[in-house]
């Protein structure tokens, strides 16, 4: 029959996932009652950081080993450690070194955001990475539109991470390391995820994949300014960003709540850049203005910031012994702008 000392001895020796101290050296089993007519148990715990990825694992672990010792069934609610237990623990517990995510490290991060889908703002990413390799820098780049991933597609990249040990190597293209959602999917599966665990994704990309020293990671960001934007915006204090657009009113218009949100947390805007500006026919030389004109000023003028580039509307040039359907090579019109964006960003950030 299942009583209180059968659930603590169950539970008391699983560790906490933040302090990585057990439940029983953390006192950290605030409360078990149990229901002997109905074999149920509820307990109150307590842990560093509540509502996270890992939260629901060590959720799932305690219900299997209270059900294990007897109950039928198994209620939890979670609240956070007493400041004091927190304080005590960290301090005893070396330095973690935290990779990218380290006070140390020298990495510049780029997000690149826009307001809605649609508007060319993954072609930007792979391209301004490429642009900054060309460069002679150390390019990562993190396809973090987990939902809607397409960098690898883009880059024309075949091969998938290897694992090494406990990291995950990324895999090079063009000279910048690629990770993304895609490989980790098989036949273009969907994605059904709920925040926690997006962040623990997201998470993962930064501290367990074995990036090397890089002088600038770029964040493909999914658009708008869900749960994987906000996450970025908290793991990420020092990132920064670029807003892209289209000319068109209502894009730049959705593009500025991107821009609005990388201000509040206080997050240094680059500058903005609009993606299909216009198409200039190669038989007469005239430009159309196919999706408006203006936004990306409007915009610039809106966040305080500048545009730092004009994209015209151009297919890449397309080889099928290299075949990457995104990437525009350096000598082509739309690489060398590409260039010039690199070399304003390496003066800006």
């Amino acid at each position: 029959m299942i009583n209180e000392q059968k659930v603590r001895e169950a539970i008391e020796g699983l560790q906490e996932p933040f302090l990585h101290k057990t439940l029983g050296e953390l006192q950290a089993i605030e409360e078990i009652k149990v229901k002997e007519e109905k074999a149920h148990v509820s307990v109150k715990i307590l842990i560093a950081k509540t509502a996270t990825a890992e939260q629901l694992q060590l959720q799932t672990e305690i219900v299997n080993r209270i059900k294990a010792a007897g109950a039928e069934s198994v209620g939890i609610r979670f609240n956070e450690l007493p400041a004091e237990t927190l304080e005590k623990h960290r301090q005893a517990m070396p330095e973690e070194d935290k990779g990218l995510l380290s006070p140390n490290s020298k990495t510049k991060f780029i997000a690149i955001a826009s307001g809605k889908g649609g508007v060319g703002k993954s072609t930007v990413s792979v391209n301004m990475a490429v642009a900054l390799a060309r460069q002679g820098k150390k390019v990562g780049l993190v396809d973090a539109d987990i939902y809607g991933f397409s960098v690898p597609d883009m880059m024309g990249i075949m091969k998938r991470p290897v694992v090494r040990g406990e990291r995950i190597i990324p895999v090079e293209r063009f000279g910048v390391k690629v990770i993304s959602m895609g490989f980790f999917v098989e036949d273009n599966a969907p994605i059904i995820w709920r925040g926690p665990m997006l962040g623990k994704m997201l998470n993962s990309f930064f501290n367990e994949v074995e990036w090397g020293d890089l002088d600038y990671l770029l964040l493909d960001l999914p658009p708008g300014t869900g749960d994987v934007a906000l996450d970025v915006h908290t793991m990420l204090p020092s990132c920064k960003e670029i807003i892209v657009t289209t000319p068109h009113p209502t894009a730049a218009f959705v593009a500025a709540r991107a821009g609005a949100m990388a201000i509040r947390t206080e997050h240094e805007i680059l500058g903005v850049i609009e993606n299909m500006a216009f198409f200039e026919s190669k038989v007469t030389g005239e430009k159309e203005y196919v999706f408006g004109h203006g936004g990306g000023e409007k915009l610039a003028e809106e966040l305080r910031t500048e545009v730092i580039g004009q994209l015209p509307l151009q297919q890449p040039d397309w080889s099928e012994e290299d075949f990457a359907p995104s990437i525009y090579d350096a000598d082509h019109r739309l690489g060398k702008i590409y260039t010039e964006i690199a070399q304003q960003v390496i003066k800006k950030a």
